[in-house]
């Protein structure tokens, strides 16, 4: 086994909704994965535009743990959710669990497995490939696929904003 893969039990297998999205960001694979995993970055542009991120821990290693909170932009309430690094090679991929805290979209929280890829254009802009999978229904894949959405779209903006 080597030092950038865990060997950590199954996710379960009966949860069978997957997003998968790709994305390009006119932006070095280096930055792309510094946004990623830098929690000075991180909170500048996670989670939806209705539901930014507030605070977050990140131990960027394999069995490493990341926490983010989650605030409403309309109301005082706050959403956490974490996991635990499975796979990191950086700057190119990053795999890690993905659990709310508490009861979301539709019943008790379930683990899923979100695994991103970066890859280097000639041009210098950046592919990502992300997919979640393990969701459990399909309002929740509905959820996430807005979440995500959301969110690259944060980073997208974030990254326009940064000189490279």
């Amino acid at each position: 086994m080597s030092m950038t893969e865990a060997r950590l039990p199954d996710l379960p297998t009966l949860l069978p909704h997957r997003l998968e999205m790709e994305r390009i960001f006119d932006a070095p694979r280096e930055l792309v994965w510094m946004a990623l995993t830098r929690p000075e970055m991180r909170v500048q542009w996670i989670g939806p535009v209705e539901w930014p991120m507030l605070s977050g821990t990140n131990d960027l290693r394999v069995g490493g743990l990341w926490r983010a909170c989650l605030g409403s932009a309309t109301t005082d309430e706050v959403l956490w959710q974490g996991g635990m690094y499975r796979e990191v090679v950086a700057p190119q991929r990053l795999v890690f669990t993905f659990r709310w805290d508490e009861s979301h979209e539709d019943g008790p929280p379930a683990d899923t497995l979100v695994t991103i890829d970066l890859h280097a254009l000639p041009d210098g802009r950046t592919r990502m490939v992300f997919v979640h999978e393990g969701l459990k229904s399909e309002r929740s894949l509905e959820g996430h696929t807005h979440g995500w959405t959301s969110t690259f779209g944060r980073l997208d903006g974030w990254l326009q904003n940064r000189t490279f």
